[in-house]
C-alpha cells in the first residue's frame, strides 16, 4: 500500500534540524560568557519554528553556531544535526557546501549583508552558479525568476540596481531570494522584519508563510515580535538568558503560556485589540495658543542624476500644517519614505524648509538670529532612531549626557553638574556606575536611555522622538515608552513621537498624524483614528499591524496587499495614494483632495471619505 509506505518513510525520516544539548560560549577579557546553554529543539519538514526572546537571549547565536558562523572567540558544544548529519564536526569545506545549498539564511540587516559594489542580479546569480553549477545565462534567468517569486516589482530593472538604490523592504526580499537560490531544505530568518514599516513587514511575513506552504521546507523565524510568530510559526521556543524556558504549539504558548517569562513577553506586547481606550486628548485651556505650530511646511531636496547632470527635485514634505499644545503627545505615522523624520527635523530647523513657517511659543524660528536660536535649543530636543550611531564613541556616558549642561548652563560648577547628571541617570533607569562606560559597552536599550537622558537633562519643553524604539525588543520598548510617558507627565512638555509601530503610538499619544509620500492623509484624536479610521490609507496601516493571536493573525497576513509606494521623485497626480487605493475614482487623479475638518475634530484629505463604510 503506497500511502502507508510513504507515511512510514516520512515518520522515519530525520528532522530537518535537530539540536541537542547545544551550548555556545565566548572567551572574553572578562572571562568566559555563556550565550546559550543546553538548547534542545527540532524543526520538521514543512514546519516553522518561531524562536523568541529579548535581545541577548541567545537566539541568533544558537543558529550562527549551527552554521559555523560564530565569531573567532566563540565555541559550540553539543549536537546540531541537519538531515541526520552532524554539523559541529564537519570540516570547513563540507560545512560550506551545506550553507546555501542545504540551509539558507536571511540576516537581520540586509544592507550590511549585501555586497554594495555588486548589482542585485549579480549577487543572486553568483550563489546560483556556485551551488547549482549552471552557466551565466541560466543563472541570470533563475535570478530573475526568484525576484519575481519574492514579489519584487519590475524585476528586470531591479536586477541591474545596487543595494543602496533599493528600499529596506526590497533589500529584504533580495536577501530572501538569495537564501532560496539553491532550493534549501531549511530557511533561517533572523529578525527579517526589524525596523521595517508595518505594511512591508506584513508583506514579508505573508511571503514567508506562502513559501513555507509552497516548498514544504523547514523554517526558523527568529524574532522578538510575537505578532510575527502568531502569523507564520507552527511551534514556538522561548529563550531567556540562553535557555529554553518554554516550547510548544504556537496556539498553546501564545494563548495559555506556562512560564512567567512568556507571560511577561505577552503582557508587554502592545496590541491594537487591547482593552481600554488610547489616552484622551490633552485639554488645552480655552483660547490658549499652540506651543508649536507648523503652517504649510514644505521640504525639498536636490537629488543628483550624474556627475554633471541636472538635479531632480524631491518633495519630501508637502504643505503640512499642525498644532501641538503643552503637555500633549502627537504621533506621526506612515511608511518609510512618508516624510516623518524630515518633518520633525524641519520643525527643529535642522533642515531648512523650502516654504512654510515653524512657530514655537509665538516665535517664528526661521526669523531668529543664529545665536538666539542656539540658546532656544535647550527647550527643543530630539532623540534619534539609532542610539549607538547618535552617541559619540569617544566620549563616556557621563560626558555625553553632561555635555548639554556645559553648553547651555556654563554657570554651574562641577558639583552641581555631577548632581544633575546623577539625577537624570536615575530618572531614566541607569546606574551611576555606567557614567564611566563608553556606548559600545552598553546594550541597545541602555544606549537609548542614554539618548533620552541627554535630551532631557535640560528639561526641554518640546521633545521629539524619531523612531526611538524600532530596533529594541518588546520589554525594552515598553520600558522606554513608559519612561517617556512619565517624563511628559512630570514636566508637562509636548511630545512628537515618530514611529511605524501603531500599537505603541496608540499607547502613548493623544492625537495621530498619518503621512504618505510627504502629504497629510489624516489627523485625528487617537481614539477616533483607531476605532473608526476615515482615510483608506489609515485603514491599510491598521490592517497591517501584527496581532499576537494565532486565531487572527494568519488571516490578516493573507489579506496583506502587495506593492510599494511610488517614487517620491514622480508621485501620482491628484491624490498621491490613489495608485494603491481600492476606492480610487477619476476625481482622485484630477486634483489634490482638500484638507477637510470633520465634526469630531479630526481632519482628512480624501475625495471619497463620506462614501466609505
Amino acid at each position: 500500500m503506497p500511502s502507508i509506505r510513504a507515511s512510514a518513510e516520512a515518520a522515519a525520516a530525520p528532522a530537518v534540524l535537530s539540536l541537542s544539548g547545544l551550548t555556545v560560549t565566548f572567551d572574553t577579557p572578562r572571562g568566559r560568557i555563556t550565550a546559550a546553554r543546553d538548547v534542545t529543539l527540532a524543526v520538521e519538514r514543512g514546519e516553522c519554528l518561531g524562536v523568541v526572546g529579548e535581545s541577548g537571549a541567545g537566539k541568533s547565536q544558537v543558529f550562527l553556531a549551527v552554521l559555523g558562523l560564530l565569531a573567532a572567540n566563540g565555541r559550540a558544544q553539543g549536537s546540531a544535526r541537519f538531515l541526520g548529519t552532524e554539523l559541529l564536526k564537519l570540516a570547513p569545506a563540507a560545512l560550506d557546501r551545506v550553507r546555501g545549498a542545504g540551509i539558507g539564511m536571511v540576516f537581520q540587516d540586509p544592507m550590511t549583508s549585501l555586497t554594495p559594489h555588486l548589482t542585485v542580479g549579480g549577487q543572486i546569480a553568483e550563489v546560483i552558479r556556485r551551488h547549482r553549477g549552471v552557466g551565466r545565462a541560466a543563472a541570470h534567468a533563475a535570478a530573475l525568476t526568484l525576484l519575481e517569486r519574492v514579489q519584487v516589482s519590475d524585476p528586470e530593472r531591479r536586477m541591474q540596481q545596487y543595494p543602496h538604490e533599493l528600499s529596506g523592504g526590497l533589500r529584504q526580499r533580495v536577501m530572501i531570494a538569495i537564501a532560496l537560490s539553491s532550493e534549501p531544505q531549511l530557511l533561517i530568518a533572523d529578525e527579517p522584519t526589524t525596523s521595517l514599516d508595518v505594511t512591508v513587514q506584513a508583506q514579508i511575513l505573508a511571503l514567508l508563510a506562502e513559501l513555507k506552504r509552497e516548498r514544504a521546507m523547514g523554517m526558523v523565524l527568529i524574532t522578538h515580535d510575537l505578532g510575527a510568530v502568531a502569523g507564520v510559526a507552527d511551534r514556538v521556543a522561548v529563550l531567556r538568558e540562553g535557555c529554553i524556558v518554554e516550547t510548544g504549539p504556537v496556539a498553546a504558548v501564545l494563548k495559555t503560556p506556562r512560564d512567567p517569562y512568556t507571560r511577561t513577553l505577552l503582557r508587554d506586547t502592545p496590541r491594537l485589540d487591547a482593552d481600554g481606550a488610547p489616552p484622551g486628548a490633552a485639554a488645552a485651556p480655552p483660547g490658549s495658543p499652540a506651543a508649536l505650530r507648523l503652517t504649510d511646511l514644505t521640504v525639498r531636496f536636490n537629488v543628483g542624476r550624474g556627475w554633471f547632470g541636472p538635479h531632480a527635485r524631491l518633495t519630501a514634505v508637502s504643505a503640512v500644517s499642525l498644532e501641538l499644545y503643552a503637555g500633549e503627545s502627537l504621533g506621526v505615522v506612515g511608511e518609510s519614505g512618508a516624510g516623518k523624520s524630515t518633518l520633525v527635523r524641519a520643525a527643529l530647523q535642522l533642515l531648512r524648509p523650502a516654504a512654510g513657517r515653524v512657530v514655537w511659543m509665538g516665535q517664528a524660528l526661521a526669523d531668529l538670529p543664529q545665536g538666539v536660536l542656539r540658546a532656544l535649543r535647550r527647550d527643543l530636543q530630539i532623540i534619534f532612531q539609532d542610539p549607538l550611531g547618535s552617541l559619540d564613541p569617544r566620549m563616556t556616558v557621563g560626558e555625553i549626557v553632561g555635555e548639554p549642561l556645559r553648553v547651555h548652563a556654563p554657570h554651574l560648577d562641577r558639583a552641581a553638574r555631577a548632581a544633575q547628571l546623577a539625577a537624570v541617570l536615575r530618572r531614566v533607569g541607569l546606574t551611576a556606575e555606567l557614567a564611566s562606560r563608553y556606548p559600545h559597552e552598553l546594550s541597545g536599550g541602555q544606549c537609548q536611555r542614554v539618548g533620552i537622558a541627554r535630551a532631557t537633562i535640560l528639561k526641554p519643553r518640546l521633545l521629539i522622538c524619531d523612531e526611538p524604539v524600532s530596533a529594541l525588543d518588546v520589554p525594552t520598548q515598553q520600558q522606554i515608552v513608559t519612561l517617556l510617558a512619565h517624563l511628559k507627565r512630570e514636566s508637562d512638555m509636548c511630545l512628537l513621537f515618530v514611529s511605524h509601530n501603531l500599537a505603541l503610538v496608540r499607547q502613548l499619544c493623544e492625537r495621530v498624524l498619518v503621512l504618505y509620500l510627504g502629504r497629510m492623509m489624516e489627523l485625528a484624536p487617537a481614539h477616533s483614528l483607531y476605532t473608526r479610521p476615515r482615510h483608506p490609507y489609515t485603514r491599510e496601516l491598521l490592517a497591517a499591524v501584527p496581532i499576537p493571536d494565532p486565531d487572527i493573525q494568519p488571516a490578516r497576513l493573507a489579506r496583506a496587499r502587495p506593492g510599494e509606494p511610488p517614487s517620491p521623485l514622480s508621485p501620482p497626480s491628484g491624490c498621491v495614494y490613489r495608485t494603491r487605493c481600492p476606492h480610487a475614482a477619476p476625481v482622485c487623479a484630477e486634483r489634490i483632495p482638500e484638507w477637510e475638518e470633520l465634526p469630531d475634530t479630526r481632519r482628512v484629505a480624501c475625495h471619497r471619505w463620506r462614501e466609505l463604510p
